[in-house]
């Protein structure tokens, strides 16, 4: 709040880079809210359970849907991080830190939301450790299944804002359910290439990006920078809209394989996962989807 307050000042506006000015939602994101949710309503609903601690289960739950705010803030990470880059050598924020008498720079404190979500789950787990048979273990146990459900719905939904070449807006095809990477073997009915053929080829290596409303396949591209600033990007190649998809769940020669085909088999992919229970995983999203 301090670093926030002092892009107001009048006093400090001299001092303030040119690149920073009007970019206060891009350096911190939806910070704010998340502070305002943790101050004002889910701190005093753990303060509840100090005596009833058999009740901290329930507090999760019953704020699943704020936590996801906190895609929010992940998703706006890079352009924060790339922003900062920018300035964070700048005399605005050495007086701003020597001001706050803080030890550490502002980037510290904006990692701070990314860490404290994967610290939830480590809790409820130490929490649950302790609770093999007592009230409210239930609650911990689905508690805990939420939170790592958020915590891969928030790396799904980082990997999208990676994606380049979509003529369109990715948010119309609903929220993505899962992505991997995957080794795809394309043909067409049409084509001179029989299925049972297809095995002889090289397959195509792709990212696939699973939607609510499509299935959406990319070619990762070759991560780029140092250190934390690596990144990596998906070119989008095609997609193939979920209410025409089919799928064969077993293929000869390959249990870790798949078919998914669409518009009544006219075009036809093979996709082989890298185990079996990621075969699995991936056939179960499917199948909700489609039936």
């Amino acid at each position: 709040q301090g670093y926030r307050a002092e892009m107001d000042n009048p006093a400090m506006l001299i001092l303030l880079p040119p690149v920073l000015r009007n970019r206060k939602d891009v350096l911190f994101g939806n910070m704010p809210e998340i502070y305002d949710f943790h101050n004002k309503i889910f701190l005093h609903s753990l303060e509840s359970c100090l005596g009833a601690p058999e009740r901290v289960g329930c507090c999760f739950l019953d704020r699943r849907e704020d936590f996801q705010m906190y895609e929010k803030y992940c998703q706006n990470k890079p352009r924060s991080e790339s922003l900062w880059r920018q300035c964070s050598e700048s005399s605005f924020f050495q007086e701003c830190q020597r001001k706050l008498e803080h030890k550490l720079g502002l980037d510290s404190y904006l990692l701070k939301p990314v860490q404290r979500l994967t610290k939830y789950q480590l809790l409820l787990k130490e929490l649950l450790k302790y609770s093999t048979s007592c009230d409210g273990v239930q609650e911990l146990q689905e508690a805990l299944v939420a939170m790592l459900d958020l915590l891969k719905s928030v790396n799904d939904s980082m990997h999208q804002i990676s994606i380049t070449g979509y003529d369109g807006d990715l948010s119309e095809l609903g929220k993505v359910l899962m992505q991997g990477s995957f080794s795809v073997w394309a043909g067409h009915r049409k084509g001179p290439t029989k299925m049972k053929d297809l095995a002889r080829f090289k397959p195509m290596q792709r990212h696939l990006f699973l939607y609510e409303k499509a299935l959406v396949f990319c070619k990762k591209r070759e991560e780029h920078g140092d250190g934390y600033d690596k990144t990596s990007s998906y070119s989008f190649k095609h997609f193939l809209k979920m209410n025409a998809v089919g799928i064969t769940e077993n293929v000869k020669g390959d249990h870790r394989k798949f078919e998914i085909w669409y518009s009544g088999r006219e075009e036809v992919y093979v996709v082989q996962a890298q185990t079996v229970d990621l075969k699995m995983a991936w056939l179960n999203e499917i199948r909700k989807i489609l039936f």
